[in-house]
């Protein structure tokens, strides 16, 4: 893949520089001449409405104690991955690197194209369907897709619920996707429609924009 990032921005493999590195066992090789095109927003809490633990990490690097919350034996021994995570106070942390295949989409698809996962970054808010997230969340947020940007052809962003309909409900109606619009200040074709704000704001203040240039 072709870099277009900033010098000390990414190391190799896809690792971001402005992240704490957790690696995860839970990855693979993306197939062969696939280019990371999309960035997929998640939402997790461990257990759920729980913040500030480490129960995300290890559930991630496969060291979650099952027995610690009864909540936790509906998800026994699951692998799953996320290349980020972003806490409720910014903190970002790296889980995979962007190069290579995170397992967060499952059975997906983005505006036709299936098994997400092959081309898609994926990028866990600490929250709840339905409920708020923080605004250090979408600050950290905009600036790890802005930097995504500069090094891969990003050219969509979509929640889980976009991508999996009916099967998931991530990061839900809580997420403020005009905020985050607003702080990228993309193009509207970027955005799933249901989240663009309508046709004038599409045209005038999302239309022109490049996020390549950021």
């Amino acid at each position: 893949m072709k870099s277009r990032s900033r010098r000390g921005e990414w190391a190799s493999g896809g690792w971001f520089a402005g992240a704490r590195r957790c690696s995860s066992p839970n990855r693979g090789e993306r197939p062969a001449g696939i280019e990371v095109e999309l960035a997929l927003i998640h939402s997790i809490s461990l257990p759920p409405g729980r913040y500030g633990g480490n129960e995300i990490e290890h559930l991630f690097t496969n060291c979650l104690d099952w027995e610690a919350d009864p909540y936790f034996q509906s998800i026994r021994e699951i692998k799953v991955s996320a290349h980020f995570v972003v806490r409720r106070d910014g903190e970002l942390l790296q889980f995979v690197g962007c190069d290579e295949r995170a397992w967060h989409a499952g059975a997906s698809a983005w505006r036709g194209r299936e098994n997400c996962n092959d081309y898609s970054v994926g990028i866990e808010l600490e929250g709840m369907e339905g409920e708020r997230f923080e605004p250090a969340q979408y600050v950290c947020l905009s600036e790890v897709l802005k930097a995504l940007a500069r090094r891969y052809p990003i050219s969509g962003v979509a929640g889980h619920e976009h991508v999996a309909p009916g099967r998931k409900q991530d990061p839900g109606v809580g997420f403020e996707w005009l905020r985050l619009i607003t702080l990228l200040d993309w193009p509207a074709r970027f955005f799933p429609e249901v989240v663009v704000a309508g046709p004038e704001r599409a045209g005038n203040a999302l239309g022109q924009a490049d996020p390549r240039r950021y």
